[in-house]
């Protein structure tokens, strides 16, 4: 079987994507949890990943990190976490790589803290662009390829693992959504596996120091 190495549910927004993928595309998987707040994070970690980050998939004698290349190794088990059709599957490809290497002030002014509520915080003007513009890449995706279901590109997709952890940072910042918006993450938060990473998140005893 399948093992992914994860960090605190609490924090981790990377280990959160290929976790939702995974479990949406039903691949059977053992997780494996290191605290990354603990001196010896980084050898713990080391003992599965050759990067020294989290995440990681272990498939026997294989070692996948990065969360884009797990999410990319889990498309070639169960194709259907792509659209079928080649210009939803190019644009869903994008919207992912860009929230991948992007969006910098979102990530630092409004880390991912799911036991946390905190609105108004970090909205410094950088921060307002990568909202509108988050916004806008999922107003434009519902509205090009979103009518055969409730995500980005109608059913689920690596797309919609990518932008998980923005869900739960909306949720914790308290940030006004547009109604379509709103409606896609409130369909996201309604999937019983990000319940299940929220309600583990709010269990987890470790705290940031």
């Amino acid at each position: 079987m399948l093992t992914l190495v994860i960090g605190n549910k609490n924090y981790s927004s990377w280990s959160l994507r290929p976790w939702l993928a995974l479990k949406q595309a039903g691949i059977a998987f053992h997780e494996a949890a290191v605290d990354l707040y603990v001196p010896d994070s980084k050898a713990l970690i080391l003992k599965h990943s050759p990067s020294g980050k989290v995440p990681a998939l272990i498939d026997a004698g294989l070692a996948v990190w990065d969360s884009m290349a797990i999410c990319e190794y889990a498309a070639e088990i169960e194709p259907s976490l792509w659209p079928r059709q080649r210009e939803a599957r190019a644009v869903a490809r994008a919207v992912s790589a860009e929230m991948h290497a992007g969006f910098a002030a979102l990530r630092s002014r409004m880390p991912m803290n799911c036991r946390a509520a905190l609105p108004g915080e970090g909205r410094a003007p950088e921060v307002e662009r990568d909202i509108a513009r988050i916004v806008a890449l999922w107003e434009e995706c519902r509205d090009r390829f979103g009518g055969g279901g409730t995500f980005l590109f109608g059913t689920f997709s690596i797309a919609d693992a990518m932008y998980a952890p923005v869900v739960w940072r909306f949720r914790t910042y308290a940030v006004a959504l547009p109604s379509a918006a709103r409606a896609y993450a409130e369909a996201m938060e309604a999937l019983p596996a990000m319940q299940e990473w929220l309600a583990a998140a709010l269990a987890e005893p470790e705290r940031k120091s």
